[in-house]
């Protein structure tokens, strides 16, 4: 029997934002930042070498989109750069690379998250 196992690799950045999309008195309406912390799960077999995958692969495919986005205004990247939109995002720029990508979550606050499995209706 194989064993399925996830994976996470967790990165940090930190980058400024507003909502364009929310009413003016909302709070995101204005420019502010956060310390978002995002976290890659990958799932699979165990394979003969002990590994669903490397850790130092999804680094590797993740880690220079991350420093890209890091101490930037998000808005330059995405018209309407909410935490939902973020991962999606994310999702299109590393899924071909890592086939076994289960789950993106990205924490915008230590208490709020969101978690994208790319899916779509």
């Amino acid at each position: 029997m194989t064993a399925i196992v996830d994976i996470c690799c967790d990165f940090r950045y930190e980058a400024a934002h507003w909502l364009p999309m929310v009413p003016d008195d909302h709070q995101c309406h204005r420019m502010h930042g956060h310390s978002y912390r995002l976290a890659v799960v990958i799932s699979g077999p165990v394979g003969d070498d002990g590994f669903v995958v490397d850790f130092a692969d999804v680094k590797s495919v993740v880690a220079p989109l991350v420093k890209h986005l890091d101490h930037q205004c998000l808005n330059d990247f995405l018209s309407n750069p909410t935490v939902e939109n973020q991962l999606v995002w994310f999702w299109d720029q590393i899924v071909t690379s890592l086939p076994r990508l289960a789950e993106l979550r990205i924490y915008e606050t230590a208490n709020n998250s969101a978690a994208y499995r790319g899916e779509q209706i």
